[in-house]
């Protein structure tokens, strides 16, 4: 979906996903080192924002610019400070880090990025390191609340345990599990949910 789409939804008046961060994220959260902290397709900032409330220095990346404001805005309401970068992940580097975290909460990119895009996070995952991630996986298409309708966009535990070489995972499972998040992901849903770190 292009930045003009999200540009658009981002906004609205109310934050579409909520301003409370993914609860899988608020509860892997502790796992992450002291450290930067990167975000994949952040959006409005609900979890950077929680992130940076932990002490990281967190950089939020979202093709967005509307969502990104919204995220500093978000930041700046909660007393804490969030770096932002414009960039379309299909593109752009997530970065060089090295990121003592890395957080992907549902960032449904195609398949063609992803072969990318994960690879070179767990590149640049710092040693001891962890990665987060939750998205919908293809069964999410039978349900109806919420995510993507392409299934190109949606990804299953066995597509990532091929693409984040080097890490070990801790938690690797894809669950049904509610989803209260706004309005745009509200109801039982079939996620994906990763945390895998980086060997010291």
């Amino acid at each position: 979906m292009s930045g003009g789409f999200w540009d658009e939804r981002y906004a609205e008046p109310e934050l579409i996903y909520g301003a409370e961060p993914n609860d899988f994220l608020r509860e892997m959260a502790p796992r992450i080192p002291p450290g930067p902290v990167l975000g994949l397709g952040e959006g409005q900032g609900r979890n950077a924002v929680f992130l940076a409330g932990l002490g990281h220095p967190v950089t939020a990346v979202d093709q967005s610019a509307v969502g990104l404001a919204r995220a500093r805005d978000l930041a700046a309401s909660r007393g804490v400070a969030i770096h932002t970068v414009t960039a379309d992940l299909a593109d752009d580097d997530p970065g060089p880090g090295p990121w003592s975290g890395i957080f992907s909460i549902f960032c449904h990119v195609p398949s063609s990025i992803r072969r990318r895009l994960y690879p070179r996070c767990a590149e640049v995952l710092a040693p001891g390191g962890v990665l987060i991630l939750e998205s919908y996986t293809p069964d999410q298409l039978a349900y109806g609340t919420g995510g993507p309708k392409e299934p190109d966009l949606l990804c299953t535990l066995a597509e990532l345990e091929g693409l984040l070489p080097g890490l070990v995972f801790d938690v690797g499972r894809e669950c049904v599990r509610e989803i209260l998040e706004g309005a745009l992901h509200h109801g039982a849903g079939a996620v994906v949910q990763v945390v895998a770190h980086k060997p010291v």
